[in-house]
């Protein structure tokens, strides 16, 4: 089974003033492709800065970045990206968005428009294949984006606040579609958020950054998501004890690194 490595990381920025702010510190992280890894944290705890390093955007100040035990040198096809902002080409219709890397490796026209549809029908899309970016609501472009980063048969998907920017309802919905994704794709997730329910609700792990560098204060287990894909009814999870007792038990330790920086 495929894993993704951070191995004891370090990243820092140069300051205006010539120095190095370290913005993550000592950070130890696998996770394998049956996983579903969601980070969360206080804003600055370095969140975005981990995935771009698991992505290859960035490189590590220290440390390495692994797949398969293979370093990572910078972005790869075994890594795919979704963005908080779709980052579709407005030019495209959402048939060619999807299969636009499938084109830049070359795949002949009629074969990667056939594989194009099937991601869209996967993603719940069949009738959209013609339509423009502008003609989609925000989160049928994100399952256009979404379908776009399964076009390169990616291990892992890696994805930054990606149903930020939905209204309240599209995002509950949208949060069972990725499960969804992840259940039948295969692939490893690794997912920023600042929602402490959508973190407990998606993941299989939540990963807790504290900041000042951003280091992991805490890894916590979690089978809600999985309980949903089984088919519990949510309104009955976000009920429960357990998920109230987590619920509580996140606010804490973010609201915890609040006040030791205040104090």
């Amino acid at each position: 089974m495929s894993v993704l490595s951070l191995e004891n990381i370090t990243l820092r920025y140069a300051a205006s003033d010539n120095r190095t702010t370290p913005v993550l510190a000592s950070i130890n992280l696998k996770i394998a492709r049956d996983e579903f890894v969601v980070v969360i944290g206080r804003s600055g705890s370095g969140k975005t800065s981990l995935l771009n390093l698991a992505a290859g955007f960035v490189a590590a100040s220290s440390g390495q970045v692994c797949v398969d035990g293979r370093p990572v040198a910078g972005p790869g096809a075994d890594r795919a990206v979704v963005f908080q902002d779709d980052a579709l080409y407005p030019w495209l219709t959402a048939l060619d968005n999807v299969a636009f890397p499938l084109h830049l490796r070359g795949i002949a026209r009629p074969e990667r428009l056939e594989r194009a549809r099937s991601l869209l029908n996967r993603v719940g899309l069949p009738d959209a294949a013609d339509r423009h970016v502008w003609e989609l609501s925000g989160g049928m472009r994100q399952r256009v984006g979404i379908a776009r980063a399964l076009a390169s048969d990616p291990k892992f998907l890696l994805m930054d606040e990606p149903l930020g920017a939905l209204d309240a309802l599209t995002r509950s919905r949208m949060q069972g579609f990725l499960l969804d994704v992840w259940q039948k794709s295969g692939v490893g997730a690794l997912l920023i958020t600042h929602s402490i329910e959508e973190a407990l609700l998606l993941a299989t792990r939540i990963i807790v950054l504290a900041p000042n560098p951003g280091r992991i204060a805490s890894e916590i287990a979690t089978t809600f998501g999985r309980d949903l894909l089984a088919g519990a009814p949510l309104a009955e999870i976000r009920s429960s004890p357990a998920f109230r007792h987590l619920h509580d038990e996140l606010t804490a330790l973010i609201h915890a690194e609040d006040e030791g920086i205040a104090a």
